[in-house]
């Protein structure tokens, strides 16, 4: 193993900084404020001054969402011979692997458990070494990634002191405190950014592993964003008129398709809010473009951007509009919907959605997002407001539901709590990451999707109507739950007097 430099406990002695960061040990109790302020006097300024640039938080203080490390736990438990350590109070760890195996996960999760007195002198960070030591085994594991929850990073433990590489297997040290992240959306871009940044370094330095799924040597355009599976081939088969293919996604399925990625001639935002990534992506020279094939419109305008950015002839993007655009004009014909609705969620893909929902015939007036307001969900951003579509980014629950409650849709698509309120007035709803993010978008496969979804959730309104007579008053007030009697009440306080 590499030197790792000098002993982090000396660089750890009760100053009066590091005596700051014991209020780091309140854990979430202590509010984002004090979490930030001790982060900074332990010596985290840079990596959150980063992160606010990367994610800016906008009006709201936070949009409502889960952990945020559970973004970032999911991208590299999704990845082959990648092995995982949580440093973070037991409750958050606890937490996030319930949640990254209710969402499949099938990989263990490792954990550095601490206490006031490692936390503050800085033995954490040797017990972070040692377990990284451990799990560092290449006959296992291509990388070992090692994420700083909210209580580490404000105590100002030191994961850029790791080594790089521990027996030739990679360590990738984050930073991801949910007082500095917004959403777990986001916390992908986190990993999925250090990691893209890694190998565009050892890609630099010299000659890497090719990539098992490539199976063609024509240029490439990677994807940017969790996508349904059957999602990238269809964009395949839109640019293969173009002399183009599909490289391996970002985030990736394992190390060395970073590489393959990083090859492309072309990165697609489809997915707006990974800014580190992009970042790595124009350090290399790759052109960038945002938006995504949605519809006719939004496949017509994609198409020719990539081909622009890729340096096709004006003929093979036309002949890509011809093969593409035809079936999905079909298809939006075929499949009208004819509903309000309005859309929300956290995943990134929310603009997409509602330009798909209108051209399809769906009125959409409002469109709320979590992920911030970046230049790449420009195009959608303008497209939708000349179809009278107000856009919110950073949305709020509570302005998800009051534009909801305003609008008064046939059908709602959102997160749990909106879905739970829409219900709860009769309005039917669509938790909007299980039913919607697991369907195709793109091509003629997106547009039948939406319109099933519709249909299948407007149809049922006149039952949800009987629900809402049948249950009213149940719940609320004297029946939602026990109650003390009037006189009852009256004769207990007749005798405590």
């Amino acid at each position: 193993m590499q030197d790792i430099g000098p002993d982090p406990r000396k660089a750890a002695e009760p100053t009066a900084a590091k005596k700051k960061a014991e209020k780091a040990l309140l854990g979430c109790h202590a509010g984002p404020g004090v979490m930030e302020e001790a982060a900074r006097s332990a010596g985290k300024s840079e990596t959150l001054d980063q992160l606010a640039a990367d994610y800016p938080k906008g009006p709201h203080d936070q949009p409502q969402s889960m952990c945020p490390a559970f973004g970032s736990l999911r991208v590299g438990l999704r990845m082959r011979r990648t092995a995982t350590i949580l440093s973070g109070s037991a409750c958050c760890v606890y937490g996030l692997t319930f949640t990254s195996h209710f969402y499949g996960a099938r990989r263990t999760v490792g954990y550095v458990p601490f206490n006031s007195e490692t936390l503050v002198t800085g033995q954490l960070y040797e017990d972070i070494r040692d377990a990284t030591k451990e799990m560092a085994d290449p006959e296992k594991y291509d990388a070992v990634v090692v994420i700083n929850l909210c209580v580490p990073t404000a105590s100002g433990v030191p994961l850029d002191r790791l080594p790089r590489e521990i027996n030739g297997v990679r360590v990738i040290g984050i930073d991801v405190p949910g007082f500095g992240v917004p959403t777990h959306a986001e916390a992908k871009d986190v990993l999925a950014g250090a990691m893209l940044r890694y190998a565009r370094l050892e890609a630099e330095a010299g000659p890497v592993a090719r990539p098992r799924s490539l199976k063609d040597d024509r240029p490439t355009v990677t994807l940017i964003g969790e996508l349904f599976p059957a999602d990238p081939v269809g964009i395949g088969a839109l640019l293969d008129p173009m002399g183009l293919s599909v490289a391996p996604q970002l985030p990736s399925r394992e190390w060395r398709d970073l590489y393959a990625c990083l090859d492309s001639r072309v990165a697609a935002a489809v997915h707006p809010f990974y800014t580190a990534s992009v970042r790595e992506f124009a350090t290399a020279g790759r052109p960038v473009v945002g938006s995504g094939p949605v519809g006719v419109d939004g496949t017509a305008a994609w198409l020719e951007k990539i081909g622009a950015a890729a340096g096709v002839s004006d003929k093979q993007i036309d002949a890509a509009k011809a093969a593409a655009l035809p079936a999905i004009r079909g298809a939006l014909a075929g499949n009208p919907v004819k509903a309000t609705v309005t859309v929300s969620g956290y995943e990134g893909s929310e603009l997409l959605v509602a330009r798909l929902l209108i051209e399809a015939g769906a009125r959409v007036p409002y469109v709320g997002t979590a992920c911030p307001k970046t230049e790449w969900s420009k195009d959608d951003r303008e497209w939708l407001e000349a179809k009278g579509c107000h856009v919110q980014y950073r949305a709020s629950l509570e302005q998800d539901i009051a534009a909801m409650r305003d609008v008064k849709p046939d059908l709602a698509l959102g997160t749990t709590p909106l879905v739970q309120t829409a219900k709860e007035q009769g309005t039917p709803a669509v938790y909007f990451t299980n039913m919607v993010s697991a369907r195709p978008l793109f091509g003629p496969a997106g547009a039948a999707s939406m319109a099933a979804i519709v249909a299948a959730q407007t149809g049922g309104r006149d039952r949800f109507a009987d629900m809402v007579a049948f249950f009213e008053g149940v719940g609320t007030g004297d029946s939602a739950g026990y109650t003390v009697p009037p006189r009852a009440a009256a004769l207990s306080m007749s005798a405590g007097d």
